[in-house]
């Protein structure tokens, strides 16, 4: 059952990895910042879990000796290798193949994890027992999520939202349970990683990040959600009426312009 939920979950993001690439927000310097400070040093190595196309890998490029983005999804993955290839290839950077539970790192090798809106993808206590294994004493564990959607109008937002909610609906009824994807309460990442017993300190962390966005990029944001993408694939055809719609609404609030929208993040942190 385990493997097959993984398999279910990698799949979810198959054939949408530059739609995701282009629109998702770029994981914020903050983060660089807050885990150093916790650290107390320059990391010398880096895991990113749950890497995705790489948006969250990155940011670390001037902050860490050496940074390794793991992805099981072969599509992510790939727009991840070729961000990497336009960036002259930085030799402390690799993107490898792996899963969350089996990382292939050796024991008390890593100053710092990150799981960048990946880490309800995983079962957490498997994975959070193989990064304890990894970490070094004093190392961190971090995962970190954006509220979606981002706020900018609340009728958007609200249409966002309802657009989502039909995508999973959809998802329930065109497949079986066996074939979809499982996803972890975000709201009990850190009481996992509190009941683990596998850190000594951990705690939450709220910050906020203005990025500029136009009706396009607001757009494709929501496209960019797992469950729609998953809906249309499986055959939800009436969807594409409602994201349209969505498109028309956007367009009408943007009017043209570039706006400021803020995203929201949450932090939980370890320390081992």
């Amino acid at each position: 059952m385990k493997e097959q939920i993984r398999t279910n979950n990698v799949e979810r993001f198959t054939g949408f990895g530059a739609l995701y690439d282009q629109n998702r927000p770029q994981a914020p310097e903050e983060v660089t910042r807050i885990l150093t400070t916790y650290l107390g040093k320059k990391p010398k190595t880096v895991l990113d879990v749950g890497c995705g196309t790489g948006l969250s890998t990155f940011l670390w490029q001037q902050k860490a000796e050496n940074i390794i983005g793991i992805e099981p999804s072969n599509d992510m993955r790939e727009v991840a290798l070729q961000n990497w290839k336009a960036q002259q290839k930085p030799k402390n950077i690799q993107f490898i193949e792996g899963f969350s539970h089996d990382l292939g790192v050796a024991n008390d090798s890593v100053d710092i994890i990150t799981c960048s809106q990946s880490f309800h993808w995983m079962e957490p206590q498997s994975t959070l027992r193989e990064f304890a294994r990894v970490l070094r004493t004093g190392g961190i564990f971090a995962a970190y999520d954006c509220d979606w959607p981002p706020a900018f109008n609340w009728e958007i937002e609200e249409r966002y939202k309802q657009l989502i909610k039909l995508s999973d609906n959809r998802v329930a009824q065109l497949s079986s349970s066996e074939q979809q994807a499982h996803k972890w309460d975000k709201e009990k990442h850190l009481a996992e990683i509190q009941n683990s017993g596998l850190f000594r300190f951990s705690k939450e962390i709220v910050f906020h990040h203005w990025d500029p966005c136009d009706a396009t990029r607001y757009t494709n944001i929501a496209l960019s959600q797992g469950a729609l993408q998953t809906a249309i694939k499986l055959g939800a055809d009436d969807l594409l009426e409602a994201v349209e719609k969505f498109r028309e609404q956007v367009e009408d609030t943007f009017a043209g312009q570039t706006l400021d929208i803020l995203f929201s993040y949450r932090l939980r942190l370890a320390i081992k």
